[in-house]
């Protein structure tokens, strides 16, 4: 695809993995409007290039991301309400099109992951955390409520109650508090670009339909009931099976052999 520019964010794509970067280091990576719409286009960009097959999200300097950037809202004065609407109507726009494409997302956090970089770190479908990162809600610090999908997927994962003390008291929570209430898939040593990259080639290298697919299923499974899930599973599993890629791992099995995978 044709190359484009960011002011806010870095992306580029090594063997078949999207690394997008949030990059504006001196302000912990703060979210702003700039950077809500470039990360839509970033997202959007991973969706439609077929040479993308697993997505990395990440920060730039000492933090992963600090929550939305109240310096540029004090600047606005009376407008202030209509800025956050639009902020988040690319904020969320990105997330939901995270969720709905079939590209696993990785996010790796390290430094601090508050307010909207917290939202963000429960959007994605896998976590890799610093051992020293640290997570917190902190909306309420600024007199403000949760935004960026936190309020669906934080109780979803943690429960209602510990959501709850997340949200209203603004709890810090260690990466390995973080693995243990369910935010974080693992923590690891500070080397954590590489092991979020390789977690990502893994999934690249995997049978990616199947995967989105199998993303779809875990994310329609809150609201169904159990008869109209297993519908769906019936349905989706008889779908993929007509891929190059079901026939593939099956062949593989059988044969004592690793899969080659090709996303068809």
């Amino acid at each position: 695809m044709t190359a484009e520019e960011y002011n806010t964010l870095d992306f580029d794509v090594r063997d078949g993995v999207a690394h997008i970067t949030l990059n504006r280091p001196d302000a912990g990576n703060a979210l702003n409007l700039e950077l809500a719409q470039e990360l839509l286009r970033a997202v959007m960009r991973c969706d439609e290039d077929p040479e993308v097959r697993a997505v990395v999200l990440a920060g730039a300097g000492r933090m992963f991301c600090v929550g939305g950037d109240l310096r540029s809202f004090t600047e606005q004065g009376e407008q202030l309400s209509h800025h956050l609407k639009e902020v988040t109507t690319y904020l969320h726009a990105a997330i939901s099109r995270m969720a709905r494409m079939d590209l696993p997302v990785v996010a790796a956090v390290h430094g601090a992951a508050a307010g909207a970089g917290l939202s963000l770190t429960c959007a994605c479908d896998l976590v890799v955390a610093a051992e020293s990162a640290r997570f917190s809600m902190a909306y309420s610090k600024a007199g403000l409520t949760p935004d960026g999908s936190s309020t669906y997927y934080l109780p979803r994962l943690v429960g209602f109650k510990r959501a709850m003390e997340l949200v209203l008291t603004n709890r810090e929570l260690s990466a390995q508090e973080a693995v243990e209430w369910g935010i974080v898939t693992r923590a690891v040593p500070d080397d954590l670009s590489e092991q979020a990259a390789e977690l990502a080639s893994q999934l690249a290298a995997g049978a990616t339909k199947a995967l989105g697919a199998a993303k779809r299923l875990l994310h329609i499974g809150w609201t169904e009931t159990l008869e109209t899930q297993m519908e769906h599973e019936t349905q989706t599993i008889a779908d993929i099976a007509r891929t190059a890629d079901a026939h593939e791992g099956i062949a593989a099995f059988m044969e004592k052999r690793p899969p080659e995978f090709t996303g068809e």
